[in-house]
């Protein structure tokens, strides 16, 4: 009855947009002990492989009883995911769309879908990992959502045809989620993604950050890795949607209610998208990714 009585507690805090902090703790320390019985059970940092350690699990939640980590995902067509996601933006608050002018808002959250990038910066390598991460107060506001990119690739490119400028067979490859722009690394499939208090230079943390994915078809080839400074807080898998779906989509989001994230590295696919690559659902030897929304929390100094 406890574990019934706790999933329905956490469906609901879910669903409210007005979620205090406080409210917050609460639903993840509810989530600790309902996990086993929930239909959508969060996972757990101390649940990922490689812990084999039952004495230090076991002491970490006598000293500690609360969650390290809740993780959101889903994988299938625009409707399969939307509920999760809409499950994780409502965790994160509010939308905020411009920078605070006190320095900073407390709580909420930022979006990306990448549909505000102008034509010029569209269907080429040309992007730049700092247009969400400006400070120029010349600039419009959509310009300052605190979010810095970088990559060991080459660079970033949208396009608004699913990357089909660079490989014809792309556009049965992919999808978009919120029509019509999309994301990648260019040269490379690792994004790194920094963050700053909007609107500034003043280097920031998150707690939560999520991405939605177009082409997840290999269960191993994508994932998020979340770092506090060079402290690795976890790795986590992105779901796939195998082969039978090649343009599904994926959706992976992680918060932390007691850690700073100073860096979030995306692994998306095992391999950069190229004129010569095909997908593995196209005779290809990869799965190729590509990215459309991101969700985070508001960067806070």
């Amino acid at each position: 009855m406890l574990v019934i009585i706790s999933c329905l507690l956490i469906t609901k805090i879910l669903n409210n947009n007005f979620m205090t902090g406080s409210i917050k703790l609460t639903m993840a320390l509810l989530a600790l002990a309902a996990f086993a019985g929930c239909s959508k059970n969060p996972t757990y940092l101390q649940d990922q492989p490689g812990n084999n350690s039952s004495s230090q699990t076991q002491q970490n939640l006598n000293s500690e009883l609360k969650p390290e980590a809740i993780v959101f995902k889903a994988a299938g067509d625009n409707a399969g995911i939307t509920p999760t996601l809409e499950e994780f933006r409502n965790l994160l608050g509010t939308l905020h769309v411009t920078p605070s002018t006190t320095g900073g808002f407390r709580e909420g959250r930022r979006e990306i879908n990448w549909d505000a990038v102008p034509d010029a910066l569209t269907n080429n390598n040309l992007f730049p990992g700092t247009f969400f991460g400006s400070s120029d107060p010349a600039l419009p506001d959509g310009r300052k959502r605190g979010l810095i990119c970088m990559t060991p690739g080459d660079g970033f490119s949208i396009s608004d045809t699913v990357f089909s400028f660079i490989n014809g067979n792309y556009k049965d490859q992919f999808k978009t989620f919120s029509p019509k722009k999309t994301f990648i690394a260019v040269g490379s499939n690792i994004t790194d993604n920094f963050f700053k208090v909007p609107g500034t230079d003043i280097e920031a943390t998150v707690q939560g950050f999520g991405v939605v994915f177009s082409g997840v078809n290999n269960a191993s080839s994508t994932s998020l890795e979340f770092y506090n400074g060079n402290r690795l807080l976890g790795s986590f898998k992105v779901p796939n949607t195998g082969n039978n779906n090649p343009a599904g989509f994926s959706f992976l989001g992680v918060y932390f209610p007691n850690e700073k994230v100073s860096r979030v590295r995306i692994f998306s696919g095992s391999a950069p998208l190229s004129s010569t690559q095909n997908d593995l659902t196209d005779g290809g030897g990869e799965d190729l990714v590509i990215m459309d929304d991101f969700i985070y929390s508001e960067p806070q100094h």
